[in-house]
């Protein structure tokens, strides 16, 4: 795999010549973000060595590299989920790209349900933890010793205390929270969403934590922010759809963007 980034990653300089500093991978209804990058160079996945590409409608399967409010950035636009292969590594080379490219950190974000009723549809939350209902690791299988990643700092503290100050500078309300990660692609039952409350999950969602498992592995710092599409299952009696996703995704993508913008201004 290491391999398969730096080859990836010596073609893709090869165009762009400079190193970055910051990675993202963008969420549902996030596009428009890659869309401002300044002398953008963009590769589809498919002629990227091992980079996978995404089944999901709303996803595009890019890597756009350039710069963004005066950084140096690479752009995943466009995930691959577990739920598309039931493979939990599906996002380890786009990463381990990241890392190749120059990237210290990264930026994920990602589209999901509030279990909280003061968070709301079109609304943000900044992942302070994360719980893996789930129970895949995408280090399953790896034989050495450093697949014991220690998660009590998963989510980089200075980095989420600077999108709290970016979020404040740009008059966003940005709730903070713990993500639980189901598997999908089916929604989650009124009874689970139920249990997982219990537990202390504030939002719920189908992707993030094998990434930021592997991004913790390969010694990258992360950030993470929820886009709120809907409520959990049960809470409003409503049955749940990806077409809602689709549609209320863009709502908080827009108020993101401010974010992120800021973010990487006072970076910059």
């Amino acid at each position: 795999m290491k391999g398969l980034a730096e080859d990836a990653a010596k073609r893709i300089l090869d165009k762009v010549k400079e190193p970055v500093s910051v990675g993202m991978v963008l969420g549902s209804g996030l596009g428009a973000l890659a869309d401002e990058v300044e002398d953008a160079h963009r590769f589809d996945y498919s002629d990227l060595p091992g980079f996978p590409v995404s089944s999901v409608s709303s996803h595009a399967s890019e890597l756009v590299v350039g710069t963004l409010m005066g950084v140096r950035v690479a752009i995943l636009a466009g995930r691959v989920h577990y739920y598309e292969q039931g493979d939990a590594t599906v996002m380890k080379q786009p990463l381990a790209t990241l890392k190749a490219l120059g990237c210290d950190h990264v930026l994920l974000t990602n589209a999901a349900g509030s279990l909280r009723e003061e968070i709301a549809p079109g609304e943000l939350m900044l992942i302070d933890d994360h719980i893996n209902w789930s129970g895949r690791s995408p280090l399953i299988g790896v034989e050495t010793d450093d697949r014991f990643v220690g998660l009590t700092e998963a989510y980089d503290a200075t980095i989420r205390a600077n999108l709290r100050k970016a979020a404040e500078s740009v008059g966003v309300k940005l709730d903070s929270g713990v993500y639980t990660w189901f598997s999908g692609p089916n929604f989650e039952t009124p009874a689970e969403i139920r249990a997982v409350r219990i537990l202390g999950a504030d939002a719920v969602g189908m992707s993030t934590v094998p990434e930021v498992i592997l991004a913790r592995w390969m010694g990258l710092k992360v950030g993470a922010i929820s886009t709120i599409t809907n409520y959990g299952a049960g809470m409003t009696g409503n049955e749940l759809s990806h077409e809602e996703t689709k549609e209320i995704g863009p709502i908080g993508a827009k108020k993101l963007i401010k974010v992120i913008r800021a973010y990487l201004d006072a970076m910059a």
